[in-house]
Order: structure tokens, then C-alpha cells, then sequence
């Protein structure tokens, strides 16, 4: 019985210490601010399944002239992606399709575009894609910015 009570302590302990982890870490990474909730799907085929699958949850960091995207369900303080401003395309626009609407947030929003010919899909929020347009459309002179 003993034995149970101990185990069974140390299992609540590592969830509350990896839960505990997981806020700090994204604490950390939103203490500079200039973050949004952005979903990520990469290297997405010509004609994207509607089925939901491929999108990873995550938040997204301006930083200079580049988007950190970091992995919301990961331990890791290093960006999963970079996307640098210069670097990506805008396709276009749309909203969740089928069963994309339960893989991502209630009021997101596609935005499809290419990053150094690798297609990828980003979803977030009206208020974050209107900043986002406005960071790629704020590039220094003499940068090339494709905004469709």
C-alpha cells in the first residue's frame, strides 16, 4: 500500500513538474514579446488534404527580419522553423476546410504561402494576420516582398 502511495506521488509530481515546465517555456518565450498563436503545416502537397492532418500548434515570434515558430507541446527552446521576412511568398488566404476546423483554432485563418520553395500553410487569428501582412509589407527598402 505504501509502495502504491509513493509511485503513485511521484507520477502526480512529474506531471505537475512537466506541466510547470511546459508554462515556463512558453513564458520565456513570450517575454520579448511580438508573439501570436500561429498553427503550422510544412511542405504541404499541390493539393492540400482537408482532412485536418499535418498541423502542429504553435507560437510564433517576430524577431528582426524573422518569424520564430516554436512547437507549443515541446520542450525544446530553440525554434522548430525560421522564416525569414525576404524569404516568404503569400499565395493566398482561406478558411479551415472540413475537418480543418477542429485541428485548429475557432477563428483562424489559412494563409498559404511558399518559404524558399517549400510550401507551407500558417493559421492564426484575423488580428494576428493583419499584423503579420503589415511586418512583411514593413520591409526595409530594397527588399523583394510578394504579398498576394
Amino acid at each position: 500500500m505504501v509502495l502504491a502511495l509513493t509511485v503513485c506521488g511521484i507520477v502526480v509530481a512529474l506531471v505537475v513538474i512537466g506541466l510547470f515546465l511546459f508554462g515556463l517555456r512558453r513564458r520565456l518565450i513570450q517575454r520579448s514579446g511580438g508573439t501570436f498563436d500561429c498553427s503550422l503545416r510544412w511542405d504541404v502537397p499541390e493539393k492540400p488534404d482537408a482532412g485536418g492532418k499535418g498541423w502542429s500548434y504553435g507560437v510564433a515570434r517576430y524577431n528582426g527580419d524573422r518569424i520564430e515558430w516554436y512547437r507549443v507541446f515541446s520542450y525544446g527552446f530553440r525554434p522548430r522553423r525560421v522564416l525569414e521576412r525576404a524569404q516568404i511568398e503569400v499565395a493566398g488566404r482561406r478558411l479551415p476546410e472540413g475537418e480543418e476546423e477542429l485541428a485548429l483554432l475557432s477563428d483562424a485563418v489559412v494563409l498559404a504561402c511558399t518559404h524558399r520553395g517549400t510550401r507551407l500553410e500558417l493559421a492564426m487569428s484575423e488580428d494576428a494576420l493583419t499584423g503579420f501582412l503589415a511586418w512583411l509589407e514593413a520591409a526595409p527598402p530594397g527588399q523583394r516582398v510578394n504579398v498576394a
